[in-house]
């Protein structure tokens, strides 16, 4: 009887494999299409893993954030400040759906064929699944779970690590009635595990409990994998998504009760040659095919010239360290020092300090609110500032000589993005920390001026510029008669610095008199050591195609073709 299952699993997985081979290219790629999620509705974008049960206002706080890792109960604040992003970008965009309706409706509901292109490195022993492309703003496409597979449409977020889906016993949740579900005994080769798991978002959550079945992906089958078969997924966030689950690309650091990826087994089981996964991301809207994941290599036709490599500095995401980051050429500042920088599929916009952001917006003319604090920091004190910098006073120490900042360095910039952005404070530490927010990030552009050798004045002027317009926290638009006359923007990674043109970086939904164009920038701020941090989503990942190397545990950047 047992030889009769296998035999019949295995039928059916050739049938299964076969029937995506006949919709592949000439070249024998197998391709599976993806569609693209409106930001705004970016249910995975808020993903903290976190141990046991945290109320969902917790995660709307940014409050303690607690990862299930091999280090229990270890506090994370970069997994704080990815879920705080997260969080915001839906926020930005949901004033804009309607301007989007239109052209989503016109070209992204289709899965008509794919383009036939290229060839992929080293040939056969890559596995490339080709991507659909949705408002260019999420990527995610069809798997198989169990045996025969049963389908799920996932997000492939490098940004997470856990595998997770709907499951038959989902039966309280509305949103499990609008997705496909797993059904354990439809598949011959599922073993019971029953380990309980919860993931929780910035907007919803999933509880459910751990199950091992093979898993297939394109043309690779993943055996004895371990997911979370949802079976509650509270309110209308999971309702509205035109997905079933998320597959992690992440370590296993950040793994929900330190379960293996899916990515460490397809290493394991020997079914890539080359230990990297590579993104070409289509930043066209208006074309069928969205991009390319490839597993064990990288497709030589979408990239041009060399990738440029930088090291992974902390396995939990893809982290590494960048140089300066500069606007129109020039620096500004913010990362002089270094910065830390993580790779992420998952997140729709580049998020960075939000000094650094204020910069930017002044220059694209984005529009911004006022931030008190900050005014009156620049008229009150604006003069002493500017004089202990003439002084040659390092910059990290001037709020603390004035007495805004503590001088070992508690207070600072990243201790409070809300404090910048004029929420309302209670207590005497979060007033004084809003102060030293303020006089840091100012002192930042008065430096950064100083390259300029403007006067004192135009110094202060430019301070005070950004003061009054910080970015807002629903978005900051642009008038979209002007990106051709904006300047272009540059992070340096690697000894090279990657530019961003106005057109890669603004984001225009619409057309004609309906157009809204938005800043594909967002404020971060997390403290240091780990911070200044910026995060790499789909804006900067569209235009440099990236190689994700676990081998020698390093992320390439090439020029997207």
């Amino acid at each position: 009887m047992g030889h009769t299952a296998s035999r019949i699993c295995t039928l059916l997985s050739i049938l299964f494999v076969s029937c995506m081979l006949a919709s592949a290219a000439n070249d024998g790629l197998i391709r599976i299409a993806l569609k693209k999620r409106p930001i705004m509705e970016s249910i995975y974008g808020e993903l903290v893993p976190k141990s046991g049960t945290v109320d969902h206002e917790v995660a709307l706080g940014y409050s303690g954030v607690r990862m299930n890792s091999a280090e229990e109960g270890f506090y994370d604040p970069v997994t704080e400040a990815i879920n705080h992003v997260r969080v915001h970008q839906q926020r930005m965009l949901r004033d804009i759906e309607a301007a989007a309706m239109e052209g989503r409706l016109k070209h992204f509901w289709s899965y008509r064929g794919f383009r036939e292109r290229g060839s992929l490195k080293n040939g056969t022993q890559n596995h490339p699944l080709a991507l659909k492309n949705f408002l260019n703003a999420q990527y995610f496409g069809e798997i198989g779970v169990g045996c025969p597979p049963q389908n799920f449409t996932v997000v492939f977020d490098t940004g997470s690590s856990n595998l997770w889906v709907p499951s038959a016993k989902c039966v309280f949740s509305l949103a499990c009635y609008f997705h496909r579900k797993y059904e354990s005994r439809s598949s011959s080769t599922y073993m019971e595990n029953g380990t309980p798991a919860s993931i929780h978002y910035g907007t919803g959550s999933i509880h459910g409990y751990y199950s091992q079945d093979q898993v297939t992906i394109g043309d690779l089958v993943v055996n004895n994998q371990e997911f979370i078969e949802a079976t509650h997924e509270p309110g209308l966030t999971f309702l509205a998504a035109k997905f079933d689950g998320i597959l992690g690309l992440g370590f296993k650091e950040i793994s929900v009760e330190g379960a293996d990826p899916v990515w460490y087994n397809m290493i394991q089981q020997s079914l890539v040659t080359d230990k990297v996964f590579s993104f070409w991301l289509n930043r066209n809207a208006n074309d069928i095919n969205g991009g390319e994941i490839v597993f064990g290599g990288a497709d030589e036709s979408h990239y041009k010239g060399d990738h440029t490599y930088t090291r992974v500095t902390r396995k939990a995401y893809w982290q590494f360290e960048m140089g300066d980051f500069l606007i129109g050429g020039r620096s500004t500042g913010i990362c002089v020092d270094g910065c830390a920088v993580i790779a992420d599929s998952g997140t729709s916009l580049i998020a960075g300090p939000i000094a650094a952001i204020a910069q930017i917006h002044a220059h694209i003319g984005a529009t911004g609110v006022a931030n008190e604090e900050c005014k009156q920091v620049v008229a009150r004190h604006g003069h002493e500032m500017l004089e202990l910098l003439q002084d040659k006073t390092p910059p990290a120490q001037v709020c603390s000589k004035i007495g805004f900042c503590k001088s070992d360095g508690a207070h600072g910039i990243s201790d409070g993005i809300e404090s910048v952005l004029g929420e309302t404070h209670k207590s005497a530490d979060e007033v004084s920390d809003a102060t030293c927010n303020a006089c840091e990030m100012a002192v930042t552009w008065m430096q950064s001026e100083f390259v300029q050798n403007h006067t004192k004045e135009g110094k202060l002027e430019y301070a005070n510029q950004l003061c009054g317009n910080m970015p807002s926290p629903v978005g900051s638009y642009v008038d979209c008669r002007h990106i051709g006359h904006l300047p272009n923007v540059a992070f340096s990674i690697g000894g090279r610095a990657f530019e961003l043109t106005p057109e890669q970086y603004i984001l225009k939904f619409g057309e004609g008199f309906l157009a809204h164009c938005m800043s594909g920038f967002t404020a971060l701020d997390i403290p240091p050591p780990i911070g200044p941090l910026w995060i790499l989503g789909d804006v900067f990942m569209g235009a440099y195609h990236t190689i994700f190397d676990y081998g020698k545990m390093r992320v390439g950047f090439a020029d997207s073709a």
